[in-house]
């Protein structure tokens, strides 16, 4: 498989971008493996070009996403349910009173983004105060992501297949 070839796809960035958009409601559809294999990728073949772009991606992906799942929540006309999860019910106590560390700690929690983010649009969060909350949890995950990139690149000496099984390894 040629390396040059794959890092460069015209598809590369924009179907990272789509799968980070499509994560956030449909989590089943992991964009992290993708991102960490291609970041490894570039990080071993030493393409800061490709990883920077890796990164824009990421962090549009996540805005929109974020803002995607946010306008599901406000047009929602189900309540929450007063159970729910450990993560559900934190951020329903939480969201109002602390939106930028809920918003930006659940991201980092399996599921904790689509609950966050859908939350905050369903509990009326003003969009003037989600907007800076969104662009820190998406910088900082995208930085994450990229620093797992950074890790994995001389381990995965920019090969392809060992980049993907340490993607798919870390994101598991």
């Amino acid at each position: 498989m040629d390396v040059a070839l794959l890092l460069h796809s015209a598809w590369l960035l924009p179907a990272l971008t789509l799968l980070v958009v499509l994560d956030g409601p449909f989590p089943v559809l992991p964009s992290e493996p993708l991102l960490m294999t291609a970041s490894a990728v570039a990080v071993g073949h030493g393409d800061v070009p490709m990883a920077l772009g890796l990164f824009a991606a990421a962090f549009a992906g996540s805005v929109a996403g974020d803002h995607l799942l946010f306008t599901l929540g406000r047009t929602s006309r189900r309540l929450a349910q007063p159970g729910g999860s450990g993560i559900a019910r934190w951020v329903r106590r939480n969201i109002a009173r602390r939106p930028a560390v809920t918003i930006v700690g659940a991201r980092f929690v399996p599921a904790g983004r689509l609950v966050s983010t859908t939350a905050a649009g369903r509990y009326d969060l003003a969009p003037r105060r989600f907007l800076p909350c969104s662009l820190a949890s998406s910088a900082l995950w995208a930085g994450y992501m990229m620093g797992v990139g950074l890790l994995l690149g001389p381990l995965t000496g920019g090969d392809p297949l060992r980049g993907l099984v340490a993607g798919i390894a870390m994101g598991a």
